[in-house]
């Protein structure tokens, strides 16, 4: 029979999940961890002394990789899943993120977001454009407050591939967004900056314009698994974009976009927006936030 990993690494993994869940599910009173046979049994611990299973961890023998099995409540039981990367394996973070989309996700309050700037934050078809339809078909933001680097570049530029791929394109299309989301913060609106922002360059020019205003940061990730967001990019039809490129966005977004990163940077909140993953149309996503 598989042994447990030692008494120390039993309480460390306790204490590193609960500390994300603070984090990450706020709505959550602790994590509890049950150790057996070499796996460790995660459960939520809700209001109300319910308890919540969320997943199931083998031990590796390496602290910081653990084989991930999600519990199915339909069945009463776990099956190895594959967590966002593509790997059957991870951190500890990673797996109860994954487990949290689909078990907490919907018990969590609505999130309100403050007046000031919102990152959008994912590859291109991870469901940014139509969670933003959905917000604005809801009456949640202004149409005028959204400002899309896609949009500004057909305005600008039009259909021309050539031109609208060059260096010097590019600095119009982000003079002109920046100039509009100064415009809205300045009149103490929100902004919200729909382009992919998956690197920590995109972002800092972005979170340096709300510190001229004082405006607080919120960031909304986009982090569809790998294959959900292939199948989304093939059915959106895109030209401009390979599939390859796709994955690389991903990969980047992956290394460069976690929530603590994010944080790190300057993010004054950080959510992710569920989608085809946790069952979610981007209605059903948009009506779980709340915007001053």
């Amino acid at each position: 029979m598989p042994k447990n990993p030692p008494e120390s690494m039993q309480h460390h993994l306790c204490r590193r999940l609960n500390r994300h869940a603070r984090e990450r599910w706020p709505h959550v009173e602790g994590i509890t961890v049950r150790f057996r046979a070499g796996f460790a049994y995660v459960a939520a611990q809700l209001p109300g002394e319910k308890s919540l299973p969320l997943c199931r961890l083998r031990f590796t023998g390496v602290l910081h990789t653990w084989g991930f099995a999600l519990f199915l409540a339909g069945d009463n039981t776990y099956r190895d899943t594959l967590l966002p990367s593509g790997l059957p394996a991870g951190s500890p973070e990673e797996a109860l993120d994954c487990a949290g989309d689909v078990h907490l996700g919907a018990l969590a309050p609505g999130i309100r977001v403050p007046a000031g700037l919102v990152v959008l934050v994912g590859p291109p078809a991870s469901g940014k454009t139509s969670f933003v339809r959905a917000l604005i078909g809801r009456r949640q933001i202004d149409a005028e407050g959204v400002v899309s680097s896609d949009e500004i570049r057909a305005e600008l530029l039009g259909t021309s591939p050539a031109e609208a791929a060059s260096d010097a394109a590019d600095a119009r299309i982000f003079e002109e967004r920046d100039r509009r989301i100064i415009a809205r913060l300045a009149a103490g609106h929100t902004a919200v900056a729909e382009s992919t922002n998956v690197t920590p360059q995109a972002r800092a020019r972005l979170i340096a314009i709300a510190r001229r205003f004082n405006a607080p940061v919120t960031m909304l990730r986009f982090n569809p698994d790998l294959p959900d967001l292939l199948q989304q990019y093939a059915e959106r039809g895109r030209t401009d974009l390979t599939a390859a490129d796709v994955r690389a966005y991903a990969a980047v977004m992956a290394r460069d976009a976690g929530v603590d990163q994010l944080r790190s940077e300057g993010a004054t909140a950080v959510h992710d927006v569920p989608g085809r993953r946790q069952a979610t149309t981007p209605a059903e996503a948009a009506a779980r936030f709340f915007f001053a």
